[in-house]
């Protein structure tokens, strides 16, 4: 039964020179286990990108000058249509390859289990949590953790060295 779920599309863009990505398989288990409960059906692209690319959107789309880890961006419906009648789309995922290696890097982490935690979060994101009060941010961690502790992740917040 690790084929997924049969209401999820995750396409996968690799437009990175690093060679530690993720396989398709990985990131629809971490979307799929994000997604349970809370969405039956869903469409997402995750598209993999150098710090070049990650850069110019988060300066575009934020205004900030710099290679971020994860972008979100939740799709937008039309003007009148209804939620229900816009089909499965959630929207896509940038993920920056060598910022999540130099992160896993500098926190001691494994690389994979970065890789699982940035895209739970990006995922989490889409289906509309936040992170920008300190409420949001404990109850969007306290999401993360258990997601990721299905998985067999430890707690990304406690393993600050």
């Amino acid at each position: 039964m690790n084929e997924g779920s049969p209401g999820l599309v995750v396409e996968v863009q690799r437009n990175t020179q690093s060679k530690c990505v993720p396989t398709d398989k990985q990131f629809e288990l971490w979307v799929s286990t994000a997604l349970a409960g809370r969405r039956e059906r869903a469409e997402l692209t995750i598209r993999i990108v150098d710090a070049e690319e990650a850069q110019q959107f988060n300066l575009q789309y934020r205004g900030k000058d710099y290679a971020t880890n994860v972008l979100s961006f939740p799709a937008e419906l039309p003007e009148g249509i209804p939620a229900e009648a816009a089909g499965c789309g959630l929207g896509d995922l940038l993920i920056c390859a060598p910022v999540v290696a130099d992160e896993a890097n500098q926190q001691h982490k494994a690389e994979c289990d970065h890789w699982a935690h940035l895209t739970i979060h990006g995922v989490l994101h889409l289906l509309g949590f936040d992170h920008e009060t300190d409420q949001e941010a404990v109850e969007m961690e306290s999401l993360e953790t258990g997601i990721l502790g299905e998985l067999g992740v430890s707690d990304p917040y406690h393993h600050h060295e």
